[in-house]
């Protein structure tokens, strides 16, 4: 009985000598954990208060301001290309989409009917020798066939602004009075806007009188 436990003892001893400094170390077990680390002395304890801040930070995004929807106008259908133009440089590609309005306009600016096509011609002839570019003939049967309008306008000062304008260009037959109409209109919408663009829009928007540069609607 003595023997044995001897050997049993002996087989401990030799057990743990091979384990310990013979036998290869197991894949997954690391003899040196916190040596592997990196910078271990720089590793901090994070109590629940300053976690609570950590958690309450915005994220990055937030913090750089968030993309929103802007649209600019509204411009008659004949502004629209120059407005696009101005845009273009911006490379907004299909973020960049038209929205369709009508406004109600109750003044217009215009010439009195011509007594023919001919002559509604020669007289858009001589607009456009003023640098007189926003007009349009009216060419449906009645009473102001043949006229041309130089602008719609929701409010009386604005067709008083637009009247004592292209009087000023030297277009001395052209008048206003009331007209109640509906007037499509053009608002150009553009995704995905960051603050830079944003600035960038305005300072183009400040190019057009009149335009607005707005939260799209909902």
């Amino acid at each position: 009985m003595r023997a044995l436990f001897v050997i049993i003892v002996l087989a401990n001893v030799a057990f743990f000598i091979w384990a310990r400094y013979v036998a290869p170390p197991e894949a997954a077990a690391d003899p040196l954990p916190l040596g592997r680390q990196i910078e271990p002395e720089k590793l901090k304890v994070v109590s629940p208060a300053e976690m609570a801040t950590l958690n309450a930070r915005p994220p990055v995004a937030a913090a750089l301001g968030a993309l929103k929807c802007l649209e600019w106008g509204s411009f008659a259908l004949a502004d629209v290309p120059r407005a696009q133009s101005a845009l273009e440089p911006l490379a907004l590609g299909a973020r960049l989409t038209p929205r369709r309005t009508e406004d109600s306009a109750g003044w217009w600016v215009f010439i009195a009917p011509q007594a023919s096509r001919p002559a509604a011609l020669k007289k858009a002839a001589e607009l456009k020798a003023l640098a007189v570019d926003d007009y349009f003939i009216l060419q449906d049967e009645g009473p102001l066939r043949w006229a041309l309008s130089l602008g719609v306008f929701r409010t009386e000062e604005a067709a008083q602004a637009r009247l004592a304008a292209v009087q000023n260009q030297g277009v001395r037959s052209a008048q206003m009075g009331a007209r109640e109409t509906a007037v499509p209109k053009i608002w150009l919408q553009m995704k995905g806007v960051d603050a830079a663009l944003q600035a960038r829009l305005n300072e183009i928007a400040r190019g057009f009188e009149g335009s607005e540069l707005r939260d799209c609607p909902p």
